[in-house]
This record gives C-alpha cells, structure tokens and sequence, in this order.
C-alpha cells in the first residue's frame, strides 16, 4: 500500500513538471533571435567545423597523416568556395557603394563628436551621449556635467 502511494505521488509530481509550462504562461518564440544563417554561410560554418575536427583527429592520432592531409585539403577547397560566395552574396545585399560611404560618413561625422566631446569634457558620465562645450546639462540625459571648465561655465551661465 505504501509502494503504490509512493508511485502515485512520484508519477503526479512528473505530470506537473511536465505541464507546468503550459499553465505558466511561458512561450517559446515563433521567429529565432539569433542570426540565421544563409545557405552559404552555413555550408563554410559546417566546413570550417569539419576541418577544425580533422585537425583535433590527426593531432589525437585518430587519423592517419595521409587521410589527414587529403581531408584537410579537400575541406580547405570547400570552405574556400563557401567563403567567396558569402562575399559574393554580402556584396549583392549591400547594394550601391553610395549608401556605403554615406554610412561611413555619418560614422566619422559620430566619432568625431564624441572625440570633441571627450577633449571638451562634456560627454555625459550617465549615458555617454556628446554634448556641446557650452552645455552645463546633457541634451539625452539632463544630468549636470562634470567639464574640465571647472566653476567657470556657471557664472558665465548665470550672467
């Protein structure tokens, strides 16, 4: 009697684990978060692990120098061809050089920004936001800025 009250109690305690996602509320996303990969970049990651495993084989004595050095080329083909077409198809998805230098532009145009506001003293501490050297207050944030200006900017501020 005590063996089967046992079981029945481990058996309900299994069917709640098992269900209990379903009454939590919890769920598994539909779209994946990661980076999908396309069909080229999947077939140089799987061969680019292949030939990392022929390498550990033949490191560990698992193969042969010759099967080593005929797997070892014939995956370096592969993953050279895999290689080039995902440049090949990276090149066709970004589109014109144009927008590309655009991109870059704005890019210098940033850094340069914050440069100038890490030499003038007024980038934010709280949220790292560049703000002008006349700024007492960040333009993101509204936290005072600590400069290198000192007690300088406040009467000037203030008069």
């Amino acid at each position: 009697m005590m063996i089967a009250l046992g079981a029945v109690l481990v058996a309900a305690a299994v069917v709640l684990y098992v269900v209990q996602p379903v009454f939590s509320g919890e769920r598994a996303p539909l779209a994946s978060l990661d980076e999908e990969f396309t069909e080229a970049e999947a077939r140089r990651h799987l061969t680019l692990v292949a030939l990392r495993d022929v390498e550990y084989d033949y490191a560990t004595g698992k193969v042969d120098e010759r099967d080593y050095r005929r797997l070892r080329d014939e995956l370096a083909r592969e993953a050279l061809d895999a290689l080039q077409e995902v440049r090949r198809s990276r090149k066709q998805a970004e589109g014109p050089p144009r927008a590309q230098d655009a991109v870059a532009d704005d890019l210098e145009q940033e850094i340069a920004a914050y440069r100038a506001a890490l030499r003038a003293g007024t980038l934010c501490d709280r949220c790292g936001s560049p703000n002008l050297e006349v700024a007492l207050f960040c333009a993101a944030c509204g936290r005072q800025l600590e400069s290198e200006r000192g007690e300088e900017a406040a009467p000037a501020a203030r008069g």
